[in-house]
């Protein structure tokens, strides 16, 4: 079956940085799209950035573009999300995605 395990996340002050990975299994990984999705306490789900099969095309919302960068390793099987310049409203619990299929999530947390 699809598993999708996040870790990486932690407590950084504003201004730190984090390193997300999302180790997949389950499918053929280097086949599918995959994106990185967020929650914030109290809100939605916001999505942060996907990535195609390859990894040489990207895409990020306005809100973190600039300071997230999303890459894979399809030979490890692995999305990763590298966060810099973090703050305050990027708290949330991070989930990596393809199709209907979640992770558990990792949380994030920038406070001082």
């Amino acid at each position: 079956q699809v598993q999708l395990v996040e870790s990486g996340g932690g407590l950084v002050q504003p201004g730190g940085s984090l390193r997300l990975s999302c180790a997949a299994s389950g499918f053929i990984f280097s086949s599918y799209y995959m994106s990185w999705v967020r929650q914030a306490p109290g809100k939605g789900p916001e999505w942060v950035s996907a990535i195609n099969t390859g990894g040489g095309n990207t895409r990020y919302a306005d809100s973190v573009k600039g300071r997230f960068t999303i890459s894979r390793d399809n030979a490890k099987n692995t999305l990763y999300l590298q966060m810099n310049s973090l703050k305050p409203e990027d708290t949330a619990v991070y989930y990596c995605n393809y199709g209907s299929s979640w992770g558990q999530g990792t949380q994030v947390t920038v406070s001082s």
